[in-house]
């Protein structure tokens, strides 16, 4: 609506500032998500998305810096910025941080361009599963592992028995189905920008510098400077940020939405196990 009216005043008059409304997406991709250790998902996304296409602006500016996580949250994430695109008809310009690689890859490619850093990492289009194994631990210590089960498969890669070949084997049929959407959602939105590379789609990683010569990339450079050269020297960047922050969230100084004693135990002991994952996640990437 303001740019609306801004083109009816008299050139002289008229406002040369844009604002180009921004969110930053930053962190491992996982359903929920704790409450010490928040992480990207639909829900923890959907109301930031929604406020950043709410702005009459030429374009919005997504800023990303994720080593990955849940296939299906990321591919959600890109299906809701998408549509907003389209029921918009606003141009999404995404700029990569340090990483961007798998789901954030993914969630990368629903920028209409996307900008990096020379030296961010991108890529790593597959599908990785990772456990443990305890089963000579269990004997070490004397425990007897019990599961009954209704139906022969309910069981299948216990961490705490002998692996079996056939449990893999199913893992990683299902793997190939995942990976597969995943490496079709990338042609479909990067087309024919992507060179004929065999290690294109193996999971493998590149810096931003390669990614260029390979098409996962359109262009090298930051937000601030991108934005500017673009849409003018007088251009403004407005942060989006969710409304509240983590003593909003927990209830503290005067809320009576508080958590009790055990909650927060319960949360930071969950939060070990998150925090355990996510540098798990990043340390892929030598971060």
């Amino acid at each position: 609506m303001k740019r609306f009216f801004n083109r009816l005043l008299p050139k002289s008059l008229r406002s040369s500032v844009v604002t180009i409304p921004v969110i930053r997406l930053h962190g491992t991709i996982m359903a929920g998500g704790g409450q010490l250790r928040p992480s990207l998902s639909l829900a923890s996304t959907a109301g930031l998305i929604e406020k950043l296409f709410s702005f009459d602006a030429p374009a919005v500016a997504i800023s990303i810096n994720s080593p990955g996580g849940s296939p299906v949250q990321s591919r959600l994430i890109f299906r809701r910025i998408r549509d907003l695109a389209a029921e918009k008809n606003r141009k999404v310009l995404v700029f990569v941080e340090d990483v961007a690689a798998s789901g954030g890859y993914m969630i990368a490619v629903a920028g209409d361009e996307i900008i990096a850093d020379p030296s961010s990492i991108v890529g790593s289009i597959g599908v990785v599963s990772a456990s443990f194994g305890f089963p000579e631990l269990m004997k070490k210590i004397g425990v007897e592992r019990r599961v009954h089960t209704a139906g022969q498969n309910k069981a299948v890669l216990d961490p705490f028995k002998p692996e079996k070949k056939e449990d893999v084997e199913r893992l990683k049929a299902l793997q190939l189905e995942v990976h597969e959407t995943f490496i079709d959602l990338v042609k479909e939105r990067r087309g024919t920008k992507l060179k004929d590379d065999p290690d294109l789609f193996t999971g493998l990683f590149w810096t931003a510098k390669k990614g260029l010569e390979l098409g996962l990339v359109d262009a090298l450079g930051d937000m601030r400077s991108v934005l500017k050269n673009r849409f003018g020297a007088k251009t403004q960047l407005k942060l989006i940020t969710a409304p509240r922050g983590l003593f909003g969230r927990f209830g503290l100084f005067g809320s009576s939405k508080g958590f009790s004693a055990p909650d927060i135990a319960a949360a930071a002991a969950s939060g070990l196990i998150d925090a355990a994952e996510e540098r798990a996640l990043w340390a892929r990437f030598g971060l």
